[in-house]
């Protein structure tokens, strides 16, 4: 029995009694003017196409949406032609895999995308507009891409960015170049931006003005600081890592007070990259109490004395009081100490012995490994090349731990702190001796393109695992890094290395084809980035210098 409408309420539209009778079933309910029967389903299927029919031509048209503002301009030149169709194909490429994912020997165009982007920013060229789209797909779809992509495309980038939701990172990122941004002179621009700007656009300021005028950043970032979020804080506090100088120190000390935890580790770890702070000489005294030399043993000993407790001083200064899970107390404190104490107060408190010879004493009580680990973080920390080169030791050395350098981590952070050609000349000597098996994260911190020196090593080192007959598959990584950090003037000597060798009895199976084909990928690699390079042109010359081609 069917119940009497309620006047005034609601009726269901024809739309949603298709709707209902399609969920139930047309043996349960039919919707009107729909027969029922075998022939149900389908009237009910014909009637709901002329309902839509129907409801798509009676859609009113709504209110037009205001127009886009217009693009802002870029004053960038444009990039040569040759240069921007290669940008097209280095975009629209998706790998180049062959059959079972073996690899063909085409060059990875994605793979050079990240060098081609550093050389176009490099020379100043704008990206082209069309270019745009593919340009913030790839750097959504690669983080890595990001910073070098969303300078690229500019201020027009930023502003498509905001017309679709799938870009959105864009703002989130710092935006693309300064062109956007207000310069230091322009003092009400700045404090227009910094008050009423979103957090990018907050952080990509403070970072131009940092680059530009230190001090002038800092005080920025001092007048709102109390009113900032923690998280927020946390970010701009880490943009004073550019041109960090003791005028910071004041502001940093302030910091060691802030409510968040984060923030007072990062401001206490920013103080102890200033060997001249308080906070430094306050760490050197609590470190130097832990060690000494023992002159009454045979050799003169270090010994150690790790602190006993982590009072309330300690942790203002940044040391956490709370050791990881399966660490002791006591070392993990001592690390703490002795990663932020200046490393030239060392000298004097050890009898006045070099960088080399403090290294080189004994440690008593199976301490050598915690202080070792702490100077090498205390010499990455402080930028230290005379105490680096001291923990690294000879590229020779047997294990190539050098007598203080624990880990390959450990190793490459060091190199960071000294000169690009010394860090060549050390990886290369490390090759030299040790083979490629550990060699990976070395050369990830050498700059690019290698230094011949380097490249050689690499290529001769690639060429001896071949002829051992080693495995190929066990070198893709640093082959990968040679096609994209190996000078393209190498390529002439790959040539000889093309030819399937004769495999030895216990060689891999296939492995000579596989080691002709990566080579042959290598020398093409090698002659594109040569030919993306010409297409480009000469870097300006403006005064400082610039980062290395493709």
């Amino acid at each position: 029995m069917n119940a009497t409408p309620t006047p005034g309420a609601p009726t269901a539209t024809a739309w949603e009694e298709l709707v209902t009778a399609a969920l139930l079933g047309t043996d349960r309910r039919t919707p009107p003017e729909v027969a029922p029967g075998r022939s149900a389903p389908a009237a009910l299927l014909d009637a709901a196409a002329a309902e839509t029919v129907r409801r798509r031509a009676g859609v009113r048209p709504g209110r037009a949406a205001p127009r886009p503002h217009p693009a802002p301009a870029d004053p960038r030149p444009a990039l040569p032609a040759a240069a921007a169709r290669r940008l097209g194909l280095l975009l629209a490429d998706r790998g180049s895999s062959g059959a079972g994912g073996r690899r063909s020997t085409a060059p990875d165009l994605m793979e050079l995308l990240p060098q081609w982007l550093a050389a176009a920013n490099a020379r100043g060229f704008a990206a082209p507009p069309e270019s745009l789209p593919a340009l913030l797909d790839a750097a959504r779809g690669r983080t890595d891409l990001r910073p070098a992509a969303l300078k690229f495309a500019g201020p027009r980038g930023l502003w498509l960015a905001e017309l679709n939701r799938d870009w959105r990172f864009a703002l989130r990122a710092a935006p693309g170049g300064d062109a956007s941004l207000p310069r230091p002179e322009e003092t009400d621009r700045v404090d227009k931006l910094w008050q009423e700007g979103l957090f990018a656009e907050r952080v990509a300021l403070l970072a131009s003005l940092r680059a530009r005028v230190p001090d002038a950043a800092r005080e920025l970032l001092a007048s709102t600081w109390p009113a900032e979020r923690a998280e927020d804080r946390l970010m701009f506090l880490d943009s004073l890592r550019t041109g960090l100088g003791g005028r910071d120190e004041p502001f940093l000390e302030q910091a060691l007070d802030d409510r968040s935890r984060n923030v007072r580790a990062t401001a206490a770890e920013l103080l102890s990259s200033l060997p001249e702070s308080a906070l430094a000489a306050r760490m050197a005294v609590r470190a130097g109490a832990c060690v000494a030399v023992d002159h009454t043993r045979d050799t003169p000993t270090l010994v150690v004395e790790a602190p006993h407790e982590c009072d309330a001083a300690m942790e203002r200064d940044g040391v956490a009081p709370k050791a990881p899970s399966g660490r002791g107390e006591r070392s993990w404190w001592l690390g703490q100490l002795v990663e932020a104490a200046p490393l030239t107060a060392w000298p004097a408190r050890l009898g006045g012995r070099t960088p080399e010879q403090i290294v080189a004493l004994p440690v008593a009580d199976d301490w050598l490994g915690e202080l070792h680990a702490a100077w090498c973080r205390a010499a990455a920390r402080q930028r230290n090349p005379a105490w680096s080169r001291a923990l690294l030791g000879p590229p020779s050395a047997p294990g190539a731990g050098g007598p203080g350098a624990v880990s390959l981590a450990e190793r490459a952070r060091l190199l960071g702190t000294l000169p690009a050609g010394e860090r060549a000349e050390w990886v290369a000597g490390f090759i030299a001796a040790h083979g490629l098996s550990e060699a990976f994260q070395l050369l990830g911190v050498c700059g690019v393109p290698w230094a011949l020196p380097l490249g050689r090593a690499v290529v001769d080192a690639l060429n001896i695992a071949r002829d051992a007959g080693s495995y190929p598959w066990s070198f893709s990584g640093v082959m990968g890094l040679a096609e994209r950090c190996l000078d393209p003037s190498e390529a002439s000597r790959l040539d000889a290395l093309l030819a399937v060798p004769d495999e030895p009895e216990d060689a891999s199976p296939g492995a000579g084809g596989y080691w002709a084909e990566a080579f042959q990928r290598l020398g093409t690699t090698l002659r594109l980035r040569a030919v993306m390079t010409q297409e480009l042109g000469e870097i300006p010359v403006t005064g400082s210098t610039p980062p290395p081609a493709a």
